[in-house]
């Protein structure tokens, strides 16, 4: 009996290698991998020649249809499967009362997650949700194990804006996840340093982008992840790191790995290919939160990656209009950018193209590590039994990125211009081709909500 697809004539790449092999679909599974000969006939053949075969990236810190993007979870994952992105996370957020909230009334955790769901309806990808954790209700204690038996087992919660929790409260929080064995995540900047580096900057008339990075040193990220990562050890709470930016931050994890049972952490795919130099050439464009740092916590990032203080690359998503940056002064810009179309272009031309780097690297740090660390673990594989999430990639072919290309609602790029080599030719999602040399070919609502386990971090 004849099953689906055979893609035949490539490379494919796992977290441990490579092989030259054939691998068979047969409806949302991969089925086999082997010589072409020795697989059941299919139905349709995709020959990748010259291409590699790689597990569908995992990005797990997205903004999509939330207060920090005006993506919708359509407009975000065709964008997501352009560039190769198969499974993202986004995140569920409390309501809160304040400048930066978007979503109106008291709504709680459990609430959130169910409306996230529901504006998920469109996406073309899979898509996960991390909880959010944006004030500080003790009812939001008792919530969380209803959070994370409906396949949510992460929780954000930040230490800045006017969403940032206390040490007080975030410690209750983490004695609650360890309870339920959960994941904490962490945006880690001093509150009170940013805040007030900030007020003296806005006194100085100091508006123009360039001082940006001076109002959120990297110490005060440090200082934040410290407190947390204290807080963590000595609650017994999963902890991940997200967006790591800086070398003393990178640090400050490493100190904590320990036995590698408890703690993880990414940095972002801007923190490895950009440093602070562009913000004299693109003004707001890429005011993100960390800053973009110095050259060498560029370095740090992938002396960080390669020792495993380091385990992931996301994006950290947020789709905004070019006319939300287009400010006098930097504190008014919108913060965050748009990569989820070009993340693994990106970062592939730097890791691998620049850096030397394998593509087994390349894989563990945007496919397998992610989905291991949080609890997926049908997706970035190439496993027989596991969901046929592939992308072909030719890693010769050359072109300039463009916004004008954008599938995002983000009509900018702070990658514009940026000549790279590597591409993505086709994406499979659960067995169907989504995006076809660069354009969708499948429905929206293809895309289904992951109900994610717990995540075992034995080492």
């Amino acid at each position: 009996m004849a099953i689906d697809i055979v893609v035949h004539g490539g490379t494919l790449v796992t977290a441990d290698g490579t092989i030259d092999a054939a691998l068979a679909i047969d409806g949302e599974e991969i089925v086999g991998v082997g010589d072409r000969e020795r697989l059941p006939e299919a139905r349709e053949t995709v020959d990748a020649s010259g291409q590699l075969v790689l597990p569908g990236v995992v990005d797990p810190h997205v903004h999509v249809a939330d207060p920090f993007s005006l993506d919708t979870y359509e407009s975000a994952s065709r964008a997501a499967a352009v560039g190769g992105t198969t499974t993202m996370v986004g995140f569920a957020f409390q309501a809160w009362g304040g400048e930066m909230g978007v979503f109106e009334g008291d709504t709680t955790l459990p609430e959130a997650v169910e409306e996230a769901k529901a504006r998920g309806e469109g996406a073309l990808i899979d898509f996960g949700l991390h909880g959010a954790v944006t004030r500080e209700d003790p009812a939001v204690l008792d919530d969380l194990q209803a959070v994370v038996e409906a396949g949510v087992p992460s929780i954000k919660m930040f230490t800045a804006y006017e969403i940032g929790l206390s040490n007080g409260f975030m410690h209750r929080v983490f004695e609650r996840l360890a309870d339920l064995d959960a994941v904490a995540v962490l945006h880690t900047e001093d509150g009170s340093v940013c805040d007030d580096l900030t007020e003296r900057f806005q006194a100085a008339g100091k508006g123009d982008a360039t001082y940006y990075p001076q109002s959120r040193p990297d110490y005060a990220e440090a200082m934040a992840a410290d407190d947390a990562l204290r807080m963590a050890e000595a609650t017994g709470t999963k902890y991940y790191g997200i967006h790591t930016s800086c070398r003393k931050s990178a640090e400050v994890v490493d100190r904590y790995r320990d036995d590698g049972s408890m703690v993880r952490a990414e940095t972002c795919t801007h923190y490895t290919t950009l440093d602070d130099s562009v913000y004299e050439v693109l003004g707001n464009q890429p005011m993100i939160a960390p800053p973009i740092r110095k050259p060498d916590d560029v370095e740090a990032m992938f002396e960080h990656l390669r020792d495993g203080t380091l385990d992931v690359v996301s994006t950290d998503h947020c789709g905004y209009k070019l006319e939300s940056k287009a400010v006098d002064d930097w504190w008014d810009s919108t913060f965050g950018a748009n990569a989820l179309q070009t993340s693994l272009p990106v970062f592939h031309d730097e890791a691998v193209n620049e850096r030397g780097l394998s593509y087994p690297f390349l894989v563990r740090a945007m496919c397998t590590n992610p989905a291991k660390v949080f609890g997926m673990p049908r997706k970035g594989t190439l496993d027989p039994g596991t969901d046929a999430d592939v992308v072909l990639f030719d890693p010769d072919e050359t072109y300039t990125v463009a916004a004008e290309d954008n599938e995002s609602k983000a009509d900018f790029s702070i990658y514009e211009g940026r000549e790279v080599t590597g591409r993505v030719t086709k994406t499979f999602v659960r067995g169907t081709l989504v995006a076809d040399d660069g354009e969708i070919v499948a429905d929206r609502g293809h895309g289904e909500f992951l109900e994610r386990e717990i995540p075992d971090w034995s080492p």
